[in-house]
């Protein structure tokens, strides 16, 4: 009778890795932490995740030091990452790393650019430790692989990664989340290497979107830090034109920075675990493969994934910025999911494809309705549901606004005349603190944002246990 709660998250930058934070202190404060059972994420907000879940026993203590800790990291300078002791750290851990791709780099650069993880070790599979007495829910890591010959559209297979196992949702087919990255063939690994450290997989598995708007903060501030490289003023052929610079890397160091910088590094590589794996000869057929069947190469099973060398993988915004996909898996049986929006552009777009794409591979979802003057002004939360399909799961959507957060310092507590400004948080507009190129929050602005995303949970307590009511009782009547 107790209905399978799971929180979905979506990707947008530092701003959903603060969000997310916000959002789980307002479920901490009503209790509700530990009715979850899931937390999904992509992208920005599997920065969170992957801090948390270091901690065996995170939703049962005090959130406000985790966040203060991120808090400390997003409020300082960020050109101590680019010291040369930290880029011969990183150039010592790109010749250490079993993969010899500098995207391995690219993470490590990502950790000591936001979560400072310079010397952390810990890796996927030590989040079990967090997990091994249930006491905090199950965090689930989205990412789609891709063929680099064929655009999202055309070709796209949900992966799912977990503190116990790595697989794909099409196929069923999963490996320990230790042997990610090891070759296989056939099902069977040939080659062990060894588990990578979290903060490499972030530049694979945990995608910034705002990374393109990074490589210029990346580019000035080493050639600043280390010196190294000869500038060749290039005089203007014409008097309106400014001068140019050619810059040319003289160390092994800056070669590789420039090879991280310049490479296509939405597509990350692995071995291909699914290597020599054989469709069954009713593959097209099958009631088994009902689902996920959104790609141009389905007619042509051997041209799917098992022939590949490698996985390809992208950040899910590329596509669909959700992590809807895993709860959506029949065995898990989620009745309530709060969706948690942090995407740029509209915020209720995700929501919305999300609903067309599920409805169209056959999926239980509710539709979503929202007239054009809804979305101009959004309100905190809001209820979708299909009462004629007990199999659709309720939706409890939380888009990032600023609504009675402006009058109201906590729920039902007005502001007085004094604290007004501090209700005043810019979400949404072209000038806001909190755009995807921003990697450096002041403490006040990151103070704010928790606070709102706190709020918004907490102002909306109320819809929150309807919808939990009203799974208990169509679970109830399903029974029946």
């Amino acid at each position: 009778q107790v209905p399978v709660v799971a929180v979905m998250t979506t990707g947008g930058g530092t701003r959903a890795l603060t969000s997310l934070l916000g959002n789980l202190l307002g479920l901490q404060k009503l209790d509700l932490l530990d009715a979850i059972s899931y937390i999904t994420g992509s992208s920005g907000s599997t920065w969170t995740l992957s801090h948390l879940y270091q901690s065996p026993d995170w939703s049962h203590k005090d959130l406000s030091r985790p966040i203060g800790e991120v808090r400390r990291h997003m409020t300082k300078c960020k050109l101590s990452c680019f010291s040369l002791e930290s880029l011969k750290y990183l150039f010592c851990c790109n010749l250490a790393s079993p993969y010899t791709m500098p995207r391995r780099s690219l993470g490590f650069a990502l950790s000591l650019f936001l979560v400072n993880s310079q010397k952390n070790n810990h890796k996927l599979s030590d989040e079990r430790q967090a997990l091994n007495q249930g006491q905090n829910p199950l965090p689930i890591y989205m990412i789609l692989n891709i063929k680099e010959d064929y655009s999202l559209s055309e070709f796209k297979e949900w992966v799912e990664f977990t503190p116990y196992e790595v697989g794909f949702l099409k196929y069923g087919a999963f490996i320990r989340a230790e042997d990610f990255g090891s070759e296989f063939f056939m099902g069977r690994l040939m080659k062990k290497l060894p588990e990578s450290r979290i903060c490499f997989m972030k530049g694979d598995v945990l995608h910034c979107e705002n990374f393109n708007c990074m490589k210029a903060y990346f580019i000035f501030n080493i050639i600043q830090t280390l010196h190294i490289a000869t500038y060749e003023p290039s005089p203007p052929a014409r008097s309106h034109e400014l001068e140019t610079y050619l810059v040319t890397p003289e160390c092994g160091i800056m070669g590789i920075i420039r090879q991280i910088l310049t490479e296509r590094v939405m597509v990350s590589k692995f071995y291909n675990f699914l290597k020599g794996f054989q469709m069954h000869n009713e593959y097209l057929q099958s009631k088994n493969f009902c689902i996920w069947k959104d790609t141009v190469l389905e007619n042509f099973p051997n041209q799917l994934t098992e022939t590949a060398e490698f996985m390809c993988l992208a950040d899910t915004a590329g596509y669909i910025d959700i992590s809807y996909p895993p709860l959506m898996r029949p065995e898990r049986k989620v009745d309530v999911v709060l969706h948690l929006n942090y995407s740029s552009g509209s915020q209720t777009s995700p929501l919305e494809e999300a609903s067309k794409y599920f409805l169209k591979q056959g999926i239980p979802f509710p539709q979503i309705h929202l007239s054009e003057e809804e979305k101009k002004n959004l309100k905190e939360c809001y209820i979708f549901e299909d009462a004629e399909t007990p199999e659709a799961p309720t939706v409890v959507f939380f888009p990032l606004v600023n609504d009675t957060f402006r009058k109201y310092k906590e729920p039902g507590v007005e502001r007085s005349p004094a604290e007004m400004a501090q209700g005043n948080v810019d979400v949404s507009s072209i000038f806001s603190p909190y755009c995807l190129n921003s990697f450096t929050y002041t403490e006040e602005e990151f103070d704010k944002l928790v606070e709102l995303t706190s709020y918004n949970i907490q102002n909306n307590k109320h819809l929150i246990l309807q919808a939990l009511n009203s799974a208990i009782e169509q679970k109830r009547q399903h029974k029946k």
